[in-house]
């Protein structure tokens, strides 16, 4: 029975309750040992209704195996798998062991684990209990975690009970297990001991804090009179703080042999047999007071394992049945469990560092892959490089796995076993990248630190650690000094990073040196596009030859990463709407790649794009999908490109707030960290919202100091592909040599250009400053963006009002009206609104687009049906289950007024304009 927690379990009811009605969510139980956070997931279980419980506790001896949680979590539910996504089907086989090949991205595998968790949901829903959670293996817990953020429209509760301050990333609901109240603890008492007096109750629950299995183990080992106030209680009490301690001393030597091999191995079977081995090493009779077992060193020769039936064996059970007796541990299914983890605890206190090592030892014999390596390494005594290298085939096996966190632990412990100090740096670099994969860049960092002191004067290992250290620095870290690490190295490959970095920072002139290194390489589409950019940043007539090369072979490329580069060299051509076409090719091919690591940085272009084809809606899915993922994965410098992309879409709206506190999370990301690009983006958010205002001399001021800022706090591509809005906000200003210069500024970018896209936003400058009618037909005869149409046809139909036009006027402001108000761009929706009734109109509003009714997930689903994916091959993609695409399918249809996919496919395709735009702003 539960005292005094009615708090606590009315808080996980309700959690329970919103799962099973639909709104699932996961909350983290937090307490100190003995606070009785088992006592509540077991009140939690009993209280299930019809709902399925998955339940599991984590033991520490299993940490540092991958997916060893996620195994017993799942192991029930296994039989579902054929009904998830083909690539989240394989991630979580091969996670699990089921079948061979890699688990891949883990973004992937934890998308893998959500389905398959929402199936085992069906139909009544589902609780998930994992207890002393913060020993999960790390790979597990990654995916746990993925799936417990993601919950919302789920019929799922995952309650995650975790000790002390151990921290659950992602999961901002708390229960915290405190000591019972007075009265509560009092009555806990009373139920076991009788009614105690006033003045022993208080003085107990005073020094236990009123933890629960302190007041229980600790009465318990009162005499009748103290428990009565007959005798004082002892000073200090019995047990201390770590309770068990004294019980365990009890034992008799082979029980304590036995306790330490379940603390090392919790499986019962081998527990027996080490146990089993080990007694009769010694010649421990069970219930003997012997010394404890004498070490013996991890490659001492030994006995074959005792068979069943042997005096060992029988030894053994004998001593297991005694730790069982004494209430420390018991069997569970097929493993020893100790009754609280502090017993755990108190057994490896009690034991000598030689006697762990030879249990590890002899576990080491009896067990094969993983297992086999880990105790292996708790048996080394100093640096052995056959358990180094067994450990790094551990590593390896995780890695493919998926479980890169596993991979990490593996690799640091292997380098630290490694006695060749260059294979020691060598597996501390692996380790880094693992690290990194897994989503810990402070740890990678750290690791690959040490990798540099360890590599004792390797050139090649110290170029690749320093790449590393480049790529590291760009993502999460200072763009310039990224630069600074990648440009001592002379491979193409590394040219292209620190070309890479540079363009993030804005450093024209590192990007024309690295260009020209690069030049000097073979040719090839990396060589032409790094190569191209530099030339053509320098002036020089071969730059822009190299990037049409370059282009030439993008139906050749197959990586995102490609297709990024081929967005540069097309925006660096003056190609807005090729570079976004590139984009969105690389959006595309990072989905399905497997490898979906690198889709929060393919994102931020692909929202660009949208963006700036006047998709907003689209634009701000992409953004805020981006923006998890790469907030998950610890790109802080993503995590800047897609507040500040949410910056410029806030301004089109006319959100005030959210822009501008888009744009100071933003810049608080990017100006220490020296990213000039996205820097300039969430300075560019304010000056748009100020045009969009009508309120130009403000917006005018801002655009000057986005020409004006150098590299790191601005970026050339920033100011060219803004020049248009700085033409109109210059005009709008009165500033007409302001107005001059930024038309002649945009024209010497644009020279090599030849989509008609580009010479549209050119003739539309030139409309604007030579207030030229002819220039500004001629755009719009050249847009193929019908988002900058509407704005160019803005900008003619106030001209020809003003000039007392207004029968020529009103078909173009109508235009751009419509547009504005699909489109959601409100700001210049009610300006073109206010010229259309000036020139004598007062129509009816126009239909707002019916898709915005549709949330940001809910908008990505559709577009994907339009693009004739199927609800596995969505979820596949947006790292969703099957379930929960057709959940949202189900509200998108009575939201649009439609009944199939067909008419959804329909809708979205009549409404999706063509796509233009930079892919690099």
């Amino acid at each position: 029975m539960l005292y005094g927690r009615s708090a606590e379990i009315s808080a996980l009811d309700e959690v329970i309750e919103r799962a099973r009605g639909g709104s699932g969510g996961a909350v983290v139980l937090r307490g100190e040992a003995g606070a009785g956070k088992t006592a509540l997931l077991d009140a939690v279980a009993a209280r299930r209704g019809a709902m399925r419980v998955l339940r599991t506790t984590c033991a520490e001896p299993e940490a540092d195996l991958a997916f060893a949680v996620l195994h017993q979590v799942l192991r029930p539910v296994t039989g579902s798998l054929d009904a998830l996504p083909e690539p989240q089907r394989d991630a979580v086989r091969a996670a699990l062991g089921l079948a061979a090949g890699g688990a891949g991205d883990r973004f992937l595998l934890g998308a893998g684990v959500l389905s398959l968790l929402v199936e085992a949901a069906a139909p009544d829903g589902l609780i998930c209990l994992v207890d002393d959670f913060q020993w999960a293996d790390r790979a597990s817990a990654d995916a746990l975690l993925f799936a417990a953020r993601r919950l919302g429209t789920e019929r799922i509760a995952l309650l995650l009970a975790v000790r002390g301050d151990a921290p659950v990333k992602g999961v901002p609901l708390t229960v915290d297990v405190r000591g019972l109240p007075e009265s509560a603890a009092a009555r806990l008492l009373e139920s076991r001991h009788g009614v105690l007096p006033a003045r022993v109750a208080e003085e107990l629950v005073k020094l236990t804090g009123a933890n629960p299995l302190a007041l229980g183990e600790i009465a318990a080992r009162l005499t009748p009179a103290q428990l009565a106030g007959r005798e004082p209680l002892p000073d200090p009490l019995p047990g201390g703080v770590r309770l068990f301690g004294e019980r365990v001393a009890m034992l008799s030597a082979a029980a304590r042999l036995v306790a330490l091999v379940a603390a090392v191995e919790a499986d019962l079977g081998l527990v027996l047999h080490a146990a089993g081995r080990l007694c009769a090493e010694q010649a421990v009779p069970p219930g003997a007071e012997a010394d404890r077992p004498s070490p013996s060193g991890p490659g001492t020769a030994d006995p074959e394992p005792a068979g069943p039936g042997t005096a060992a064996a029988g030894a053994g059970r004998a001593a297991l049945a005694e730790l069982e007796e004494s209430g420390l541990a018991g069997v569970s299914g097929t493993s020893v469990r100790f009754r609280h983890p502090l017993v755990r605890s108190a057994v490896h206190e009690a034991a000598a560092p030689a006697d762990v090592r030879r249990v590890h030892a002899v576990l080491a014999e009896l067990t094969d892959g993983d297992r086999r390596a880990w105790h292996l390494a708790g048996a080394a005594l100093g640096r052995d490089e056959s358990v180094a290298a067994a450990l790094a085939e551990a590593a390896e096996r995780a890695r493919d796995r998926g479980g890169y966190g596993a991979a990490a632990a593996a690799l640091a412990r292997a380098a630290g076993l490694t006695p060749d100090p260059r294979t020691r740096a060598a597996r501390l670099k692996d380790a880094a990248v693992a690290a990194w994969l897994g989503g810990r860049p402070g740890q990678a960092e750290s690791l690959l630190a040490e990798a540099r002191e360890q590599a004792d004067g390797d050139a090649a290992l110290l170029m690749e650690i320093a790449r590393l250290r480049g790529r590291f620095e760009l993502n999460s870290g200072s763009a310039a000094e990224a630069v600074r690490i990648l440009a001592v190295g002379e491979s193409l490959d590394m040219l292209a990073d620190a070309a890479e970095a540079a363009s993030y920072v804005g450093d024209t002139a590192a990007m024309v040196e690295l260009g020209r290194r690069a030049a000097a390489h073979p040719e090839g589409f990396l060589r032409d596009a790094v190569a191209g950019i530099g030339l053509t940043l320098d002036g020089d007539a071969a730059g822009p030859v190299l990037l049409r090369r370059a282009l030439a072979r993008a139906d050749e490329l197959e990586e995102a990463a490609e297709y990024l580069w081929a967005a540069a060299a097309a925006s660096y051509l003056g190609e807005p709407d090729l570079a976004t076409e590139m984009a969105d090719r690389a959006g595309r091919v990072a989905r399905v790649s497997g490898m979906a690591g690198q889709l929060p940085v393919v994102l931020e272009f692909v929202a660009t794009a949208e963006r700036i084809a006047g998709r907003l809606a689209r634009s701000r899915a992409v953004s805020e999908e981006g923006l998890e993922l790469a907030r998950e994965a610890g790109y802080e410098n993503t995590v800047a490109a897609h507040l500040a992309n949410l910056a410029v879409l806030a301004a089109l709206r006319g959100e005030e707030e959210d822009c501008e506190r888009h744009s100071r999370e933003a810049l608080a990301i990017a100006v220490p960290h020296r990213v000039g690009l996205r820097v300039g983006v969430a300075a560019y958010a304010p000056a748009l919202l100020e045009l969009c205002l009508g309120r130009y001399a403000a917006a005018h001021d801002r655009f000057r100091a986005i020409v004006a800022a150098g590299p790191g706090a601005g970026h050339p591509t920033v100011v060219w592909r803004t020049a248009p809005d700085r033409v109109e906000a210059a005009v709008g200003a009165g500033d007409e040599r302001g107005a001059r210069t930024a038309l002649e500024a945009y024209e010497q970018w644009s020279v090599h250009a030849a989509t008609a896209e580009s010479r549209a936003l050119l003739a539309r400058c030139r409309g604007l400053v030579e207030s030229s009618q002819d220039a500004f037909g001629e755009a719009l005869r050249l847009h193929t963006n019908p988002f900058e149409a509407a704005r160019t046809a803005l900008l003619l139909g106030e001209r020809l009002r003003r000039g007392q036009r207004p029968g020529e006027a009103r078909a173009h402001l109508r235009t751009a009206w419509e547009t504005f108000e699909r489109a959601g761009a409100r700001p210049w929706a009610r300006r073109a609104q206010a010229e259309l009734r000036a020139a004598g109109e007062n129509g009816q509003a126009p239909p707002a687009s019916v898709l915005g009714a549709l949330t940001p997930q809910e908008l990505r689903i559709a577009g994907l049906v339009a693009d004739g994916l199927s609800s596995k091959q969505i979820a596949a993609q947006l790292f969703l289950s099957p379930r929960t695409v057709e959940y949202h399918l189900y509200k998108i249809y009575p939201k649009l007024g439609i009944g199939s996919r067909t008419e959804l496919a329909r809708l979205v395709v009549l409404r999706k304009a063509p796509v233009a735009g930079d892919g690099m702003l």
